[in-house]
């Protein structure tokens, strides 16, 4: 007779707690502490420049924009992914309205024109993102003024408005002097006018500093007049040396403004993946110092962001450019204990090969960055493309949300528990989180039968419904467990701030 004495069980039950009443917490400490849930950092570039991966095309409309960006997020969000990396000023432009630079042509088709019916994008996928418990880092270029794929220089670009800071590279592309003052404060106003203005939670560069040779043709970036102007002036530095201490002081200045202004929004830096050739030994490649004039060892030496993500776009057996072997170089580098969350291409590799490379990097990630694991995932439509690649995550390491991990160098005090309201009902409860303040997640810790489980809930969602009781699922009924109810026994509650701290728990005994 089991069933007839579940259901008769279950109308005790039921009539036992009608009505609502409000509960209050009764136990101050845990005598069975919840599990602890993984943390790992888990995201996806969204490419702007060249319509690369939103929106499709130049000028589509306004709600067809909307329906691309919330497929996009959708999908992050389904395959537990926990960030997107969205690209916000792909050629000193803006993806957002903006007082300091034109409305972006790959939005609406011409430079300098808003979306009609108005609105604004980042605005929008800040909403988004965290409506689907996702973290939005906005992507900036800070020197290119001019995509050879941007459409024609309008009156608007910085081209002509900035005329006497940019120069023009001969395969078409235009860029800002870095060595010039009034640059970086250009590149900088454009920074913390974001970071004060949005509810961001990261501030992301990638790999162009000084252009790539390619893109003036093998020749040297063109900066003749500047640099004489530094000779003329007592200048000392090599030219290589000047041109990267311009970058050096520029980052060093973009990371101490954001932590003064929101010490809860992350800098991250995704230059590429060799810093030299021979570092470590068995690398070759690209010598970024001395071509791109980017020291980003000196970056992560200093600790001048809060996550550096290496383009590590290579195979794990490509020995010359070894994913692992590259990974384990930068984290000794790594003086400061910053995150490290390689950035992987998931779009170089193909069929089985891409599937067991992806997963392979992720895990060798875990392994060797046990404390704080993460990726990037390079771009967004390698998985959108890919269904067979999304369901091998969900079905390998995505197969359970995680948290970020905490940024640990920054002086936080002890969270406390949340201001918790818990109301009874017929059928369970409804528990109201009045917590308002520097709430990233909402964690639900619910005990039955001496069993936890968890609920990730995003911080815009401030309700959350509990059954009093669970019948074990179909695919684990057994003769000994079928039809079994298991009782709600207790709730522990908490919050992980924007720095990544979990909150004290409020406790609930039934």
């Amino acid at each position: 007779m089991p069933q007839k004495n579940t259901a008769f069980f279950l109308l005790i039950l039921t009539l036992l707690f009608s009505g609502c009443q409000l509960l209050k917490p009764i136990h101050k400490k845990a005598n069975d502490p919840h599990p602890e849930i993984q943390r790992e950092f888990r995201a996806a570039w969204v490419a702007t420049v060249a319509n690369i991966n939103w929106p499709s095309k130049p000028g589509i409309p306004v709600e067809k924009q909307k329906e691309e960006a919330i497929a996009l997020l959708d999908m992050l969000a389904e395959t537990n992914f926990n960030a997107v990396i969205f690209q916000v000023r792909p050629q000193s432009d803006a993806l957002y309205e903006s007082q300091l630079e034109p409305w972006s042509y790959y939005l609406t088709g011409s430079q300098g024109v808003a979306p009609t019916p108005f609105y604004d994008p980042l605005e929008f996928w800040v909403e988004q993102a965290h409506k689907r418990g996702l973290e939005l880092h906005v992507w900036l270029n800070p020197y290119r003024t001019h995509h050879i794929r941007g459409g024609p220089i309008s009156d608007h670009s910085v081209v002509n408005t900035k005329e006497e800071l940019v120069v023009g590279l001969k395969s078409g592309y235009w860029w800002f002097d870095p060595s010039l003052q009034e640059t970086q404060d250009h590149s900088h106003a454009v920074v913390m006018d974001i970071v004060k203005r949005y509810d961001i939670d990261g501030v992301h560069f990638d790999d162009y500093f000084y252009p790539y040779p390619s893109y003036n043709f093998g020749e040297d970036f063109p900066d003749d007049e500047s640099w004489a102007d530094y000779v003329n002036s007592g200048g000392t530095l090599s030219r290589s040396d000047w041109r990267r201490d311009a970058v050096d002081t520029f980052i060093q200045r973009v990371y101490k403004s954001i932590k003064k202004e929101k010490p809860y929004v992350k800098f991250g830096l995704s230059p590429f993946g060799i810093w030299r050739p021979g570092y470590p030994g068995s690398i070759q490649g690209m010598d970024q110092y001395e071509v791109l004039y980017a020291d980003a060892k000196k970056w992560l030496e200093k600790g001048w962001v809060d996550y550096f993500a290496p383009q590590l776009y290579w195979p794990v057996n490509q020995i010359p450019q070894s994913f692992p072997v590259l990974l384990g170089w930068w984290e000794d580098q790594n003086f400061t204990e910053r995150h490290i969350w390689p950035g992987m291409s998931i779009s170089r590799f193909e069929g089985e090969k891409q599937i067991d490379e992806v997963i392979n990097q992720i895990m060798i990630t875990r392994g060797m960055l046990p404390e704080d694991p993460g990726t990037i995932h390079w771009s967004i439509k390698g998985l959108i493309e890919n269904d067979t690649l999304r369901q091998a995550l969900v079905n390998g390491p995505y197969a359970n949300k995680a948290l970020i991990p905490p940024m640990n160098w920054i002086n936080h005090r002890p969270v406390k528990a949340p201001d918790i309201d818990i109301i009874k009902n017929s059928s369970g409860i409804t528990v109201s989180m009045n917590e308002k303040e520097h709430v990233a997640k909402w964690i639900v810790y619910s005990k039955y039968q001496g069993k936890w489980t968890h609920t990730i809930i995003p911080a815009p969602n401030k309700t959350f419904d509990l059954p009093y009781y669970q019948t074990a699922k179909p695919e684990s009924r057994s003769p000994l467990t079928s039809g079994k109810v298991h009782l709600l026994e207790e709730l522990q509650i908490t919050y992980i701030n924007r720095l990544g701290f979990e909150s004290a728990a409020y406790i609930y005994r039934f």
